[in-house]
């Protein structure tokens, strides 16, 4: 004979896994990055997908931190070289622990984040490789600078790439040389 539950328990068993998930998402809501030796934070909801190197397309005239486009499954994407970007002064961290070479190092660890459809912008930030999914809620928070600053478990600093941020920067919107 099956076994027989009652409709309480089974009420509180959907319960408790609908709550086991929100607390699953909410801890795993940022990817782990690392541009010119410089560990930073992303929100999962500001990126669409993470892909590697496709072949580019240059574009003459433009800022140097403007690899080319891409095309991804017959979308346009602009590639912008992150490191290169921030060298440039404009998007420069506060806690820079050294200076980086200025440009991407485009080994097979780099990686193309594809900007989230929802901003309507069709960018692809190149980093120098992705460190994973990573919670910081428990980490310690600080502001230098005005930007946020997390700091993990090994002492590890992270900053947090604020995309939206990033895309009405006037630098960025202006590729042109």
């Amino acid at each position: 004979m099956s076994k027989r539950i009652n409709l309480r328990e089974f009420q509180q068993g959907v319960i408790d896994r609908l709550q086991a998930k929100d607390r699953a998402d909410d801890q795993i809501s940022t990817l782990g990055v690392q541009i010119a030796g410089q560990n930073w934070l992303i929100d999962m909801s500001d990126i669409s997908e993470v892909l590697p190197l496709p072949q580019l397309t240059t574009v003459p005239l433009t800022k140097q931190w403007f690899l080319g486009m891409a095309n991804v499954r017959g979308n346009l994407y602009g590639v912008v070289d992150m490191a290169a970007y921030q060298q440039q002064g404009k998007a420069a961290s506060p806690f820079a622990t050294s200076g980086g070479s200025g440009r991407a190092s485009r080994t097979a660890a780099s990686r193309v984040l594809l900007v989230a459809e929802r901003h309507a912008f069709n960018a692809a930030l190149l980093v120098d490789r992705v460190l994973g999914l990573r919670n910081a809620q428990a980490w310690e928070r600080s502001e230098v600078q005005g930007q946020t600053q997390y700091h993990d478990a090994l002492g590890g600093i992270w900053g947090k790439l604020d995309v939206v941020g990033l895309l009405v920067q006037p630098d960025f919107l202006q590729i042109g040389a």
